[in-house]
């Protein structure tokens, strides 16, 4: 445990001192934002990385068009004073999976938001084409924390008023890595991981032709690193829908009584923080089946799953504190 916490504090003593001396990740977010809300949570750390000058939100997109994930997406941009971040949404064949928890409903009806509905948000494919045309080349980290398909048509995409590159041109210019949580490693033919699982023929394509390097953090990462607790049972923090979500969530699963497993916000971390000291890299590439389970080939030169390196507590304690992060 020393050693966990030695850790901890190195880390946030570097993020603290270091915060404005790098230059911000620039960060394109695709979520699922719901029916799991530890996409809240990873959507929480990405803005807090923003407001410590570690990280430079893009856009923010869902790959789910149940009716509530565009204002979602609108009510914590506006939470963090960020209104203008572009929030976009895939308008074509999408999954359209509710959260059963009905926080989604909760904080549409009680912040304030500028997007009411899935129609008043741009196309999912036109925000990525858009956004990635005016970054610099090889500069954008997109965090996938959910389904894969508008990934997958973001590669499928033709050129159009925003770039004479198709999709897979434009990617190979101008991202520098995607950052997934996705799949377990080093995997299996029978577990079948949500994310991958949900739209396997996208997973296919997205991880079989991406041409950027890819980083995995697998089901097994974020399922034994329980966070939310400190956050609902901070006093001092008020009108929060961060808190709302954690709070509405946490009691209705008995698995969740430590703690929700931080599987999103282990992607956040590592994309704008880098993998060390709490993981290492396993080189190779993901294979993944029709039936959306996967398994790993160690032959591969451009993708990675992470690796535990130090207990998973250090990783918790930080999230913890992260997700707790208030609007400045």
């Amino acid at each position: 445990m020393k050693y966990c916490l030695f850790f901890l504090c190195l880390f946030m003593v570097k993020f603290t001192v270091n915060a404005q001396q790098q230059t911000p990740v620039a960060i394109i977010f695709d979520s699922d934002i719901g029916p799991d809300y530890d996409d809240v949570g990873a959507i929480t750390m990405l803005h807090a990385f923003a407001d410590n000058g570690k990280a430079k939100i893009l856009a923010t997109i869902a790959c789910n068009k149940y009716p509530n994930a565009a204002a979602v997406l609108s009510v914590l941009n506006t939470y963090f004073k960020r209104p203008g971040i572009p929030v976009g949404i895939s308008k074509g064949n999408a999954a359209n999976i509710a959260d059963f928890q009905h926080w989604s409903d909760t904080i549409v009806a009680k912040y304030p938001h500028a997007i009411h509905s899935n129609d008043e948000a741009e196309d999912a494919v036109e925000v990525y084409r858009r956004v990635l045309s005016k970054q610099p080349d090889k500069s954008v980290t997109i965090v996938t924390v959910g389904f894969l398909t508008n990934l997958a048509d973001l590669i499928k995409s033709k050129p159009d008023k925003f770039s004479g590159l198709n999709g897979m041109h434009l990617i190979k210019k101008k991202v520098k890595r995607l950052v997934s949580m996705a799949g377990r490693f080093p995997g299996e033919n029978k577990f079948r991981e949500f994310n991958v699982k949900i739209d396997s023929t996208a997973s296919q394509l997205v991880f079989g032709k991406w041409p950027t390097p890819v980083i995995y953090s697998g089901f097994e990462i974020g399922v034994k690193i329980k966070t939310g607790l400190p956050l609902v049972n901070n006093n001092a923090i008020q009108n929060s829908p961060v808190k709302d979500v954690f709070s509405i969530c946490l009691p209705m699963a008995k698995e969740d009584n430590y703690g929700r497993s931080s599987w999103d916000e282990t992607a956040v971390l590592v994309a704008v923080n880098g993998y060390a000291p709490f993981y290492s890299l396993q080189q190779g590439y993901i294979v993944v089946n029709d039936n959306g389970s996967n398994s790993w080939n160690t032959k591969g030169q451009n993708q990675y799953y992470l690796v535990e390196k130090i207990s998973h507590t250090a990783v918790a304690e930080l999230i913890n504190n992260l997700i707790q992060h208030q609007p400045q």
